[in-house]
């Protein structure tokens, strides 16, 4: 029985050699729009992994993520994701917008997460965006007959998560970077791996930002000590995203007439300490670029911030600029394991389902969000920007500060939605919103806002880029 069932789009049809094929091995489907409640266990994930020998497709559950180590184990081999552009190409010969979990469409070796097999039905990528196949278990074993079924992916469930306590951040970093270093004693980690101090420039900043006297005049000498900084306030200041009136003819026009004196503090010490770590030449393919990630959060972040009861607001300004620093571990991750972040990288392109924090925490047993947190203590800056940073992927988070941290995940969760972000799906708890008074609606007519600014945003992106 092979149909068309549950559709809102009679037309919509798989290809006609997949179909073909299918028939040829009297697989019995039903292609249906691809679910959101069925269990993560039933539903495959695929992945067409490589080396110089060829290529291996890899089938597991979604509710799991594949480990490049154990799956190379497995065929003696060492196998990366085959390339975004390799992949197209491979897919557009079909007719495909996506990669197929079906081991007929392929000449190349299969293997299959044992879990699979014992669901009574499985989903499965059709190759068409929003389509899915579903398959019961007969036709699932008759579907990966010829597949090597085996162990080489790791429950999402079992990876562990953050300790309650954030002065642990530094010994679970200390006990990663030993593990992957030859020495042979514990150093303090500051020691161990050289991190650089808090720039001067930041640090002045800083300084200032906590003198309640300070004003535009200071902030404004402070700015133009810093040529570049200096620029990049005017360019802001010009940005069509501001929309400025007449033209900005000085940092302290920029300031007092456009950006305020809290946009451009937080402003100039993201940019300061953006400039502290370089970015790595190496990044996963398909990921947001890292400066459009921290821009686009933020400015979503400040929107959410505004919507929300003035009477309950965080610091506006703290709140910019934990968007800004919220992925700040992303750089220090390649800073301190240079090698292990290309593995880092591979991971991410073949767990595209999982977020990139849990990846990290399977391979180093320590998170982006912990070293990026545990840097923002070393450094002294504001507790209220470590906590945002440590807490932003738990929607539940209601401990200290937990305004900031919650923003920031509720600016991805919204980002996500219009494909800007990596990993899963990120839900929106309804306790959530709670906690922070937004309505849905509000959330949604926030971000919608961000991104009939784009083409400004991406001004603003390539600034910081160059800054």
């Amino acid at each position: 029985m092979n149909t068309l069932a549950d559709s809102q789009d009679p037309s919509a049809s798989l290809p006609h050699l997949l179909e073909k094929l299918l028939q040829q091995q009297s697989i019995d489907y039903q292609l249906r729009p691809t679910p959101h409640a069925v269990p993560g266990s039933q539903q495959v994930q695929a992945c067409l992994l490589c080396d110089a020998i060829g290529t291996v497709l890899a089938l597991f559950p979604r509710d799991h993520l594949l480990d490049l180590k154990k799956a190379g184990a497995l065929l003696g081999r060492e196998l990366e994701p085959v390339r975004a552009a390799q992949l197209q190409r491979i897919l557009a010969k079909h007719q495909l917008n996506q990669l197929p979990g079906l081991p007929v469409l392929f000449s190349s070796p299969c293997i299959v997460e044992q879990s699979l097999l014992t669901q009574p039905s499985l989903w499965l990528d059709s190759g068409l965006s929003g389509w899915s196949l579903e398959v019961d278990q007969k036709s699932a074993h008759m579907l990966l007959a010829k597949a090597s079924a085996a162990r080489f992916a790791v429950p999402l469930a079992g990876i562990e998560g953050l300790t309650a306590d954030p002065s642990q951040d530094g010994q679970d970093l200390s006990r990663a970077v030993s593990n992957f270093t030859a020495l042979r004693m514990r150093q303090r980690l500051e020691e161990t791996i050289e991190i650089p101090p808090l720039p001067a420039t930041a640090q002045k900043i800083m300084k200032l930002r906590s003198n309640p006297d300070a004003g535009i005049m200071e902030l404004s000498d402070l700015v133009e000590t810093d040529p570049s900084l200096a620029a990049q306030v005017v360019s802001w200041a010009s940005s069509p995203f501001y929309a400025a009136p007449g033209k900005i003819r000085s940092v302290e026009d920029a300031i007092g007439r456009v950006l305020g004196f809290d946009l451009v503090i937080n402003l100039a010490v993201g940019l300061a300490l953006g400039k502290t770590f370089k970015l790595p030449k190496d990044a996963p393919e398909g990921a947001t670029g890292y400066w459009e990630q921290a821009i686009y959060t933020a400015a979503v972040i400040e929107g959410l911030a505004k919507a929300m009861p003035r009477e309950h607001r965080p610091e506006l300004g703290l709140n910019y600029l934990a968007g800004l620093l919220h992925n700040f571990g992303y750089l220090v991750l390649a800073y301190i394991f240079p090698p292990y972040f290309q593995i880092i990288c591979r991971h991410q392109e073949a767990n595209p389902h999982v977020q990139p924090h849990l990846i990290d925490q399977h391979l180093l047993g320590v998170s982006r969000d912990q070293i990026g947190s545990w840097l923002m203590r070393f450094w002294d800056m504001p507790v209220e920007i470590s906590n945002a940073i440590r807490y932003q992927h738990d929607p539940f988070y209601a401990g200290e500060d937990h305004v900031y941290a919650n923003l920031v995940y509720l600016a991805q969760a919204l980002l996500q939605e219009q494909n800007i972000g990596e990993g899963a799906p990120m839900p929106i708890p309804p306790a959530l919103l709670d906690r922070l008074e937004l309505s849905s609606e509000k959330a949604a007519e926030v971000v919608h806002k961000v991104l009939d600014a784009r083409e400004a945003l991406r001004m603003l992106v390539t600034q910081y880029q160059h800054g």
